[in-house]
């Protein structure tokens, strides 16, 4: 079963054109298929010969006619005159038949063999896609800029210079770059050539706001969040219930700080308020880990040991590691040790203060207990340290049990709030935990038996610590002037990510307490057979690529051919039990509240602590949905469901655009995965990285400049990732050719325009592409008759003496 959400899927009413668009021939390009001979085929042979039989009847049919007329005027002189005419009447009917015959011939043979022809003949045989998927696709694309009508403005701008909005500044690729149109000193020469209005130069241009392929996932699961399904089962309809609530921000507003300071009276108050039952520190710190997923002190997690024996083994283990402490520290090189920054110190202090007052604290006593839970937060942050020093002083972690941890650090109840974090599970003091930086998590239980020792128990400084830690694991279901103090510290402290869109960030609070739910739900939706056959051919004609690297060293070769032929490909699905009934039996204790987010968060808070003990019982690799890039687990390499959504995927999309979407995405993905760093072990990484640099600086008329091995490994990825892709699409044709198309583009033409649309993706190595990847369909085109006559700019002067890449 497979679907789109609404959103993605209007009900338009547009129709493919029925004038299919000129492109190249659907015959593979010459490096999927051995070189073209240079002696006339067979049947070409055939059709000369044939041509020179008729000529030569023709020419005897004449002699013998000839013949015969010069005999009769021989024997009658007297009708010389008579015949004459009508002899030059029948040469002329005969000559008139020869040539008619010849346009014939060369006509049949010109539709046999001219490419253009070939091109429009199996263009009119495209099956148009009029499915609301491809509806919306075609709308899409019509609503984009052509790649194939304007090549030079198109694919050496950022992302397709006729989708940028006029105004504002982007990420401008080419600057640097001499020849480049975006390079600032080329820009007026640039400009006149391309014929433009000199005030495009002040405007400038703006990248598209394009999505990701995370931020288009995370739409995908919204546009099932806001389905209304009636007959969804009851934790569907519990997870729908908990995002709506989380929507309400009205609501949220209204109830202002009033749900938390509830909370804390249940907790049994907190000195700030002067009403304080003076819990027990340990028993206060173990209800937090229980209920609410808060860690004050240290931070827990699940994991697998990387030093486990046998490799590959599933069995995981409870991490204990520094936690993410609210006081903004840096690290001091010098001294190795962490420090708190002067200049963030005062935005602290006042965001601090802020927090307190919108908790109704009394201003006089306030003060003081800001004081003390800065004092306590450096306490603790000079034992943390960054995780690039342990990692180099070798540092990382030690495998130890609960009786060894509480000997080191004993003013924690190890075992006690280990339990109650990860209840039901049994828990010894025999079993073993991972721990990490354990120089921290022994000066944090000294600091703690000082400071339980030090205060009086009527100011309580540890018990505030972790109200504190508390309100800010809650912040997210508070009203925004809890959410505007923590972004104006944000901005104080330098970071400049922005706020996410409050959507987004209610599907990834909604999957972190309803994971198994969204699971199941995207399951059902993810074409299984599409994607395994699109998994199982971009892997196969990854497999090809791999013999036309000419290694360096024949060993790499066979290292990597071994790693690859252990390997099995699938798409990532969830090992759990994912029936309806037993999704339901998980969240019957979960009572949906739609009119109170805050209630519905702490609720998530307990399903969210949940999925931890469940995660470390089963043993078992559960599938990440929020996962967009394939990963190596063991032998196989998994591709996660979330990869198969519109607009990027869709089962009723002509393979054509699968393929050059989501296929080229793959093979990028599977290079960078699997060859890290093959620019050492094969001299093909330079020469091709060399030759597509050539065609660019060609097309520019660019200065020589010489690019990094970074940029021209990056380079060859991208041109084999689309060579790769293209291969596996056509592989696919030859096996089934009831391919579909939209907007009337023949197959290899919606494949590249396709293509074109998706080289905005970002990805962690966008940085290391010198050009558009765009760009690639040009070098493509250059060396097959794929693409439509005439791809070429008008400065490309020297493109005929370009060699193949």
């Amino acid at each position: 079963m497979s679907g789109t959400p609404t959103q993605l899927e209007p009900q338009l009413s547009v129709q493919p054109s029925s004038q299919p668009e000129p492109e190249g021939g659907l015959q593979p390009p010459s490096l999927l298929q051995p070189p073209v001979p240079t002696q006339d085929p067979p049947h070409t042979t055939q059709i000369h010969q044939t041509q020179i039989h008729q000529t030569q009847n023709h020419q005897t049919q004449i002699q013998q006619t000839q013949i015969q007329q010069t005999q009769i005027q021989e024997s009658n002189p007297g009708l010389q005159h008579q015949v004459k005419p009508v002899w030059i009447n029948h040469r002329r009917l005969l000559l008139f038949g020869f040539s008619l015959c010849a346009v014939i011939l060369g006509l049949i043979y010109y539709t046999h063999h001219n490419p253009q022809h070939r091109r429009t003949s199996q263009e009119s045989k495209v099956t148009p896609c009029l499915s609301p998927a491809c509806q919306w696709a075609s709308a899409r694309l019509s609503s984009s800029a052509d790649p194939f009508t304007q090549p030079c403005d198109y694919f050496l701008s950022s992302c397709g210079s006729d989708r940028l909005p006029p105004d504002g500044g982007g990420r401008l690729r080419g600057q640097g770059i001499p020849g480049h149109p975006q390079n600032p000193k080329e820009e007026t020469a640039w400009t006149e050539r391309r014929g433009q209005s000199a005030d495009r130069d002040n405007r400038g241009l703006r990248e598209e706001e394009t999505l990701d392929r995370k931020t288009v996932l995370l739409q995908y699961l919204r546009g099932i969040l806001e389905s209304n399904h009636s007959a969804g089962s009851a934790a569907e309809q519990k997870a729908r219930g908990f995002f709506h609530s989380c929507l309400d921000t009205r609501s949220i507003e209204t109830a202002g700080a009033e749900p938390f300071l509830t909370l804390i009276q249940k907790l049994g108050g907190w000195a700030v308020s002067g009403q304080w039952n003076r819990t027990d520190f340990n028993s206060t710190l173990s209800l937090l880990m229980r209920d609410y997923a808060t860690f004050p002190f240290f931070n827990l997690y699940v994991g697998k040991d990387p030093n486990e024996t046998p490799p590959g083994s599933t069995k995981r283990y409870i991490q204990i590691d520094q936690p993410d402490l609210l006081f903004p520290i840096e690290w001091n090189s010098r001294t190795l040790k962490s420090q708190a920054n002067t200049q963030t110190l005062r935005p602290f202090l006042a965001s601090c203060q802020r927090y307190l007052a919108l908790l109704g604290a009394p201003p006089n006593s306030s003060m003081l207990h800001v004081w003390t839970f800065i004092s306590l937060s450096s306490e603790l942050a000079v034992a943390a340290a960054p995780l690039q020093h342990r990692l180099a002083s070798g540092q990382l972690y030690e495998r130890i049990t609960l009786r060894e941890l509480q000997t080191k650090a004993p003013a924690i109840d190890w075992l006690s709030c280990l339990r109650a974090a990860f209840h039901p599970l049994p828990l010894t003091e025999d079993d073993h935990v991972l721990l990490h930086n354990s120089l921290y998590i022994q000066q944090m239980s000294r600091i703690i038996s000082k400071w339980l020792k030090k205060h009086e128990p009527s100011t309580s400084p540890l018990h505030t610590f972790m109200v504190l830690n508390l309100l800010h694991t809650l912040m997210p279901a508070l009203d925004s002037r809890f959410s505007d103090t923590e972004n104006n510290l944000s901005v104080a402290l330098g970071h400049t990510e922005g706020v996410a869109p409050r959507w987004k960030r209610c599907v990834l609070e909604t999957e972190r307490g309803f994971h198994s739910v969204l699971t199941h739900l995207l399951s059902e939706k993810t074409a299984h057979r599409e994607a395994e056959e699109i998994i199982q051919n971009i892997f196969s004609s990854f497999k090809s690529k791999l013999h036309e690297l000419n290694w360096t060293d024949p060993k790499s070769f066979q290292s990597v051919m071994k790693k690859v032929q252990s390997l099995t490909p699938r798409l990532w699905t969830t090992n759990e039990t994912s029936t309806e009934a037993v999704i339901d039996q998980l969240f019957s204790e979960v009572t949906g509240d739609t009119r109170g987010f805050f209630s519905n968060y702490v609720q998530l808070l307990s399903m969210w602590q949940k999925r931890r003990s469940q995660l470390l019982a089963e043993q078992a690799e559960a599938a990440d949905i929020l996962s967009v890039t394939p990963i190596l687990l063991g032998d196989e390499l998994l591709f996660p469901m979330g990869m198969f959504v519109p607009p990027l995927f869709h089962p009723s999309y002509p393979r054509a655009m699968n393929y050059g979407v989501l296929g080229f995405l793959f093979a990028k993905d599977i290079l960078h995965l699997i060859l890290p760093d093959i620019s050492s072990q094969s001299d093909t990484v330079l020469a091709v990285g060399e030759c597509v640099w050539g065609h660019y600086l060609t097309v520019t008329e660019g200065a020589a400049f010489t690019l990094s091995a970074a940029q021209q490994q990056e380079l060859w990825l991208q041109y084999s990732a689309l060579k790769i892709t293209l291969q596996a699409y056509r592989q696919s044709l030859r096996n089934d050719p009831s391919d579909t198309s939209i907007s009337g583009l023949s197959h290899t033409r919606l494949f590249l325009t396709s293509f074109s649309q998706v080289n905005c993706d970002s990805d962690p190595y966008r940085e290391f592409m010198p050009l558009e990847s765009s760009f690639l369909i040009t070098v493509i085109c250059a060396e097959s008759d794929l693409c439509p006559a005439g791809l070429q700019c008008p400065n490309q002067t020297q493109q005929h003496s370009l060699d193949t890449c």
